[in-house]
């Protein structure tokens, strides 16, 4: 099955829970289509640079999935359709990274990396 990352952004005002409560609910949305939830990160409140439908800031979750095309279509249609939910981005991928992903990574570990290229 191919292999998608997905990035979302939720609305500030809901609790931490309700936030990684969203991530469950659309990993079971890709379970009842086929697919699976292959790992995901909560990335926390983080500011966004403009406003969308008001909001400053916003609960950003990272989602990596292995599913079919039509399980990936309906998940973001339930996302697009869900009122906590203001923006969602996929990219389908080759092959998952390993490791936590960027934004999870220590400041001081991507150092050397930089200093490399």
């Amino acid at each position: 099955m191919p292999l998608y990352e997905h990035v979302m952004i939720a609305r500030q005002d809901l609790s931490n829970t309700q936030a990684e409560a969203l991530i469950e609910h659309f990993g079971a949305v890709l379970a009842d289509n086929g697919g699976k939830l292959v790992e995901h990160e909560y990335w926390g409140v983080k500011t966004m640079a403009y406003k969308i439908n008001k909001n400053r800031k916003g609960h950003y979750a990272f989602l990596r999935t292995d599913a079919p095309a039509t399980a990936v279509q309906e998940m973001e249609r339930l996302m697009r359709l869900h009122d906590d939910v203001m923006r969602v981005l996929t990219v389908k991928v080759e092959a998952h990274e390993e490791g936590p992903s960027a934004q999870m990574q220590k400041r001081d570990e991507r150092e050397p990396r930089r200093r490399a290229s």
